[in-house]
This record gives C-alpha cells, structure tokens and sequence, in this order.
C-alpha cells in the first residue's frame, strides 16, 4: 500500500492548491480526480465556462459599445450556441492543460478516480486504470458542490436544464425562464438577456442577494430590467410541466403560469459529498451535502480537512484557492496569515458587482458612524470613451476617522478595480489616500479619487 503525506481529493482551484502548497514543502502528495482532465467544477462546468461564455457573449452582441454605436450594435447579428462554445471550449482546454502542468512540475501524482474513506488514514481509489487503496497522515476534501435537482423539475438537459448544463444548450432559445436569484441564475439570466433571450427570473425571496449592498442591488434590478429581465420576486415555483407544443410552462403557488422554450433551475448547488462514505472517516455532512468546518478548515476528525464550494459560503474560486493554501500550511505547521474579512467578492453580472470590506446595512446595524462617497462612470473620461456611462464606484468610511469601511462596485471592470479599495483596506488606510494620491488618466481607477472627494464634501458641509 502506497503511502503519502497528503491527499486531496478533488483538483478544482481549492485541491490543486492545496497540493501544490504542500509539494512545494517537501511533502509526499497525492491528488485524486475522477476526470482525466484537471480542474473540476471550477474549470469543466463552473467558473471558467460561466465567465467565458459572458465573455463571448459581450464581444459578440456589441453590448458594450452600445452606448456609443447606439443599442442596436452588434459585432455578430445572428449569433449561435457554436459561436459561443467555440471560445469555451478553447479556454476549458487551456486552462485544463495548465492545471496538469503545474502538477507536474511541483511533483504531485495525480490518481485518476473515484475516492471513498476507509477510515481516516486510508482511501479507496477506483479508475478504469487504476484500483488501489491509500495511506496518507492528512487527507483535504475538495470535491465542490452538483446543482441542486428538484422531484417537481424533470430535468431533461434541453428544454429543463440544470447550471450546469447551461453552456451545452442546443440553440439559444426566444424565451427563457430562470429559477433561483441566486449568483449563478442572476448570471445566466444576464447573459441570456443581452443576447435578446426575454428572460423571467423567479425567486421566493423578495430581495436578490441579500449579502449585497441594497443600493448596488437597486441599481443593478434597473439595469437587469432595462436589458429584457422580468422579475418574479417573492413567487414560489410548485411544478414544471412540458406543453404539447413542446414548451415549458412553470406553474407558481400564486396560480399564474409562466411560458418560455427553456427553463433553467439553479436553486442552489449541493455539497459533492454523497459518495465519499464520510461516515468511514468518522463525520456525515449536512443535509445540503456540505461539511462543517473549523476556522483552519479541519473537520470535527483533525487530520480531515475541507476546502472550497463542499464547505458553503462564500463558494468563490478566489476564496477556495486560499482556502486549499491555508489547510495545507495549518496541517503541516507553516507559518500563514490570511484576512477572510477582507475577501473580494465578484458577480459576473451585466453589469458586474464587486466590493469587499462592509456594506451600509452592516455599518448600520453595528452602529458605526459612517459616510458614503459615490462616483459615476459617466463623470469620469474613461467611462465615456468606453461607453459605459452606467456605472458606479461607492465608498464607506467613518465619519471621524475617515478610515475605509467597504467599497462597492458596478460596472465594467469592477472585479479588476476593488482591488484598489482591497489594498487600502488592508492597511487600515482613510479616504485621503485616494485624494492625495495620483492615478492614471484617463482610467477608471479615477473613481476612486472622485468618489474620495464627494464623501470628503459631505463632511465638510456638516
């Protein structure tokens, strides 16, 4: 039996860096993969097909010349499921290839296959070309998350999809139905609506991403409008049915029924835990499939841990890579530091969302004396020569201090831009860096510096 010191099962972006963190010690290390291709959800199904297809979908449909070629610009008129999984495909490709190759190159032995527990030191792998069982003094669970599948969904894969299945559409449909306002189905509903997809978003919940700034979410509800989404909030789907005619008619507990060629459900993704046979290892998951976690990522058995989407919240790539980093140096005594406070967080809606530190509902909540400061793309030279006149960087600092409290962004490039607010954040910093400090001309960075001096006015008129 083959020995190691650790090994990760799973080599999405929380697995791979786990591995390669403890490779990069010394440490003997096994990654386990059912798929021949690296990379996981994140790479096959999630992150990068999601991000590309946006991608390809902004290019092609012109959107973001709109504002200045008028909205009915388009790179490509008629444009087809080819064209968008042309650039997919190319992109899961690449980035599959460079997963293998880091592997490779920090010395991690990739075993292709199914893992299961035997107890807490040792796993069962099963492959087509591989059937062997394992010992390791650490073990780092990192198997993400599946879409959540619903009795009263009869999902098909063409006309009931689950998010998953989303970028293998057949063709791009007229009408379109998305159920769940969580992140993946506000994406999705985006994308499919610039594309002139008449698109119905439906959530029980009568507010969409509750964990983001009100005003962010105000904005973006209008723009999401603007781009041919009609909102269904606080509605609660009961069945979905197939018509004769072949459409979908999505039956609500209100008693309205909603039409469209497709529907997709994404209510919520569930923790890719049901094979594992966690309960050899000492501990069972939650009923959503995700595993409990310490604040060093161990499960309630020390040498266990979970990294990445199988752990919940924030089930962000750029967080799950941290996190597979930090389980590895805790298990074998490396010195680290990390700030999950100070995570960014990006949307990839049309418009984009990011920010990072708090939001006004927080700050008010905790009774921080705070005041906003808020910059328009449309006030600043870069947003007019890139045609997006719609956006907007906002700023919360304390009142006396005048110490940085959060940032909040929407708009192109705002996954880019937070990282500016992110570094002053991190040092603890005050709006007047943004004021005394220089940025490029013209560059949307400026808006830090705009909306530095509208806060610092209010201030000043009290």
């Amino acid at each position: 039996m083959k020995t190691y010191d650790l090994i990760v099962i799973g080599s999405g972006p929380a697995g791979h860096h786990a591995a390669i963190q403890a490779a990069k010690i010394g440490k003997r290390v096994a990654l386990v993969e059912k798929r021949e291709l690296m990379g996981g959800v994140s790479v096959h199904t999630g992150t990068i097909p999601s991000k590309t297809l946006r991608e390809a979908v902004l290019y092609l449909s012109g959107f973001r010349q709109r504002g200045l070629y008028g909205i009915s610009y388009a790179v490509k008129k008629d444009i087809t499921i080819e064209d968008l999984v042309f650039r997919v495909n190319h992109v899961i490709k690449t980035e599959s290839e460079v997963c293998n190759a880091q592997l490779s190159r920090n010395g991690v032995d990739v075993l292709i296959g199914h893992a299961s527990f035997l107890d807490a030191h040792h796993l069962h792998v099963e492959g087509s070309r591989l059937v062997a069982d394992f010992e390791t003094e650490f073990i780092i669970i990192a198997t993400g998350t599946v879409p959540s599948h619903s009795s009263a969904v009869p999902i098909d894969g063409t006309t009931i999809l689950d998010s998953d299945m989303l970028p293998r559409l057949p063709a791009i449909p007229k009408t379109m139905t998305v159920i769940g306002a969580g992140v993946v189905g506000i994406e999705y509903a985006c994308m499919m609506a610039t594309l002139g997809v008449a698109i119905t978003l439906l959530d029980l919940r009568p507010r969409m991403l509750e964990f983001v700034d009100e005003q962010i979410i105000n904005e973006l509800t209008y723009h999401m409008r603007e781009i041919g989404v009609t909102l269904r909030l606080g509605e609660e789907m009961e069945s979905v049915d197939k018509t004769a005619s072949g459409r979908v008619v999505v039956q609500l507990k209100s008693k309205k029924e909603i039409y469209s060629d497709v529907v997709l459900y994404a209510v919520g993704r569930l923790g890719n835990t049901s094979d594992l046979h966690l309960e050899k290892a000492g501990f069972l998951p939650d009923d959503r499939g995700r595993i409990t976690v310490n604040e060093s990522y161990q499960t309630p058995v020390p040498n266990i841990y979970a990294v990445g989407d199988v752990i919940g919240f924030p089930s962000l790539a750029s967080a799950s890579m941290e996190q597979g980093r930090l389980a590895s140096c805790h298990a074998f005594h490396l010195p680290c530091s990390s700030m999950p406070h100070l995570f960014p967080y990006g949307i990839y809606t049309i418009p984009e969302i990011s920010f990072v530190g708090q939001n006004e509902e927080q700050l008010t909540t905790a009774g921080i004396p705070y005041e906003v400061g808020v910059a328009r793309y449309r006030e600043i030279a870069r947003g007019q020569i890139i045609g997006d006149e719609t956006g907007i960087l906002k700023l919360l600092f304390h009142c006396g201090s005048r110490k940085l409290l959060g940032v909040h962004i929407l708009g192109e490039g705002a996954g880019e831009l937070i990282h500016i607010g992110q570094a002053v954040l991190t040092y603890e910093g005050t709006i007047d860096y943004f004021i005394n400090n220089v940025f490029n001309y013209p560059t949307l960075a400026e808006c830090y510096k705009v909306a530095a001096f509208s806060g610092m006015n209010k201030l000043l008129a009290r």
